[in-house]
């Protein structure tokens, strides 16, 4: 019998995706299954090769999402000494040259702007700028029912029961402005010094507040691969020290693109008839991500790129990587939705 063979479905609440995923899984539970270098690695490398579309692939997206959180810590059932474990590092890397490729491939990056600040804030700001059309926050705004806007609450758990840590990655990969930026910015989103103010305690309230589980990892069984690929993108720009301006360039379009859709979700919640408690989050990041955004274009990417413009090309490749996998997960669920049935992995999905 092999590992992808073995029931390591488990209290934990977690079942694989695959057989990367379940070789990965049955290690991280199982220590005497450390040894098995060339399982782990050889599944990585075989479910790269099966795979038609990485960036939403089950098995791949999944297994990332457990090998990062091995630095994060955020399942604390993982052993903390599985971090640097070579296998698992090993594997790590197969799957992020192979999720990269795909990005650089998939994903539109504009024109570069003159490395100077006012042109590189400038060419953010006309990426990120509002399109007409459908979009998943008028849909919530309009016409969600109460169970969709808690399939809402739980694909954005992933992220936001956890926000900011990603990006926290780049603080020790900058200096001077493009670090003071980042560093206001994030002191914000940790509460400025007020822990009940921390955005993912907000949002945690959010999600009690309409009867869900808040635990981190609570819903991570059912959340699909398109959305953990956002996630596992932003992460895997932090982790990597040669990508620092791909997490400097998500960031600023992250930020940018936050504060007209909260404004949508919170009048969601409100129409469905919640108040403050739930509401709470939303309306904090209409006004936060208002300030935030103009810190992110100008001062941390713009600063950045024209101190450093060999980093420019992956600046604008990390900005509009968000957009496309924040665009993927969010056109995700309306179109769920729209026909009426779950944005969310169902049994043997």
């Amino acid at each position: 019998m092999t590992i992808a063979d073995t029931d390591i479905t488990t209290a934990h609440g977690l079942s694989p995706r695959g057989p990367l995923s379940a070789t990965t899984l049955a290690i991280l539970m199982h220590a005497d299954f450390a040894h098995r270098r060339d399982a782990l690695v050889g599944a990585a490398r075989d479910a790269v090769l099966a795979s038609d579309d990485v960036a939403a692939d089950e098995d791949i997206q999944f297994t990332l999402f457990l090998l990062y959180a091995t630095a994060y810590g955020s399942l604390d059932w993982i052993d903390p000494g599985w971090e640097w474990h070579p296998v698992l590092i090993e594997a790590r890397g197969i799957l992020e040259a192979a999720f990269e490729a795909a990005l650089r491939r998939q994903v539109t990056v504009p024109a570069l702007p003159e490395p100077q600040a006012p042109q590189i804030a400038a060419a953010l700001f006309e990426l990120t700028a509002p399109t007409p059309g459908p979009s998943l926050s008028r849909f919530l705004a309009k016409s969600a029912t109460l169970e969709q806007a808690k399939e809402f609450l739980i694909q954005r758990s992933i992220y936001t029961l956890r926000e900011a840590d990603p990006h926290s990655w780049a603080i020790p990969r900058l200096t001077g402005r493009a670090k003071a930026a980042l560093v206001e910015i994030q002191s914000d989103e940790y509460g400025a010094g007020r822990p009940e103010r921390m955005h993912a305690e907000i949002f945690a309230r959010t999600m009690r507040g309409v009867g869900l589980d808040s635990t981190y990892g609570a819903y991570v069984d059912v959340v699909p691969g398109v959305t953990l690929a956002s996630q596992n993108a932003m992460t895997m720009f932090g982790l990597n020290r040669r990508l620092v301006g791909a997490v400097v360039g998500h960031l600023a379009a992250f930020e940018m693109t936050s504060s007209l859709p909260n404004r949508s979700y919170g009048d969601a919640f409100r129409r469905l008839g919640f108040g403050e408690e739930v509401t709470d989050y939303f309306d904090e990041h209409v006004e936060a991500d208002a300030v935030h955004e103009q810190i992110a274009a100008h001062d941390l990417a713009g600063g950045l790129g024209e101190d450093r413009p060999e980093l420019l090309p992956d600046i604008l490749f990390g900005a509009a990587a968000c957009l496309a996998l924040d665009d993927r997960s969010a056109d995700h669920m309306r179109t769920a939705f729209e026909a009426g049935r779950t944005s969310l992995r169902v049994s043997g999905d």
